[in-house]
């Protein structure tokens, strides 16, 4: 067996011994198993069941079969859940396996099977899973990357900007001798709670993460709440109700 991360395989075919026997073979050789002996079954098993990331199944079964059933699962995953699928098959009709491929099979294989070759095959899959999964998640480290790299090219700018105000901001000024019960009666309650982040020094991103919302949320509620107390910019919040302030 190589390095791949363990995969949750559906096993699916309406004989019970054959379930069985791959369900014991491939535990047997480090993966984790789960049985059905119908369509319906397997649907019950794969929605109830999300460590499953590799679905076996037999083509031709009592009600929708193999190929319908993978169709399916396709459908009403709606791309939030990423699994690979292999056919096999007691019959070889070439129409079967070009649409089978077309619904998104990564293999198929003839019965009677040939164990070895399909414990390869699942293994291929389970390394396909790994590198997508590798993948996506360096994708999202990157997403969050840019997001806090924009947070702090906006944070610079205000920077910038403050610098350029007069050292004595008359808004700065009235602001800070606001005390905090004064401004939380002017602001919503997020409003206050964001500015006291915004007191703090954080970003937007490290707000965003504090309060669970999205970024583009908590710069709707700073564009607000400059608004309502006449600052220039974040930055200038900040200054005028860092905690060396008296109120806050």
């Amino acid at each position: 067996m190589n390095n791949t991360a363990i995969h949750k395989i559906l096993i699916i075919d309406n004989e019970p011994f054959i379930v069985e026997e791959l369900c014991e073979f491939f535990c047997e050789h480090g993966h984790s198993c789960v049985g059905a002996g119908s369509s319906q079954e397997a649907f019950e098993r794969f929605h109830g069941d999300p460590a499953i990331s590799i679905v076996l199944t037999d083509l031709y079964m009592p009600g929708i079969n193999g190929i319908q059933l993978v169709q399916t699962l396709h459908e009403q995953a709606g791309g939030h859940r990423s699994f690979e699928a292999i056919l096999f098959t007691g019959q070889s009709d070439k129409q079967d396996v070009i649409q089978a491929m077309r619904t998104g099979f990564a293999d198929y294989y003839q019965k009677p099977l040939h164990l070895a070759d399909l414990l390869a095959g699942v293994e291929r899959l389970a390394s396909r899973l790994d590198k997508r999964n590798r993948e996506q998640h360096l994708g999202n480290l990157s997403q969050r990357l840019q997001n806090l790299t924009s947070s702090l090219e906006e944070l610079c700018l205000d920077i910038h900007k403050f610098q350029q105000l007069p050292a004595q901001a008359p808004e700065a000024h009235m602001l800070a001798r606001q005390p905090a019960d004064s401004l939380a009666n002017k602001l919503s309650r997020r409003q206050f709670e964001v500015l006291q982040l915004i007191s703090r020094g954080m970003t937007n991103y490290q707000i965003a993460c504090a309060l669970g919302i999205r970024e583009n949320t908590v710069k709707l509620y700073v564009s607000q709440i400059l608004r309502i107390t006449n600052m220039h910019n974040r930055t200038q919040l900040a200054l005028a109700l860092s905690p060396s302030q008296p109120y806050l």
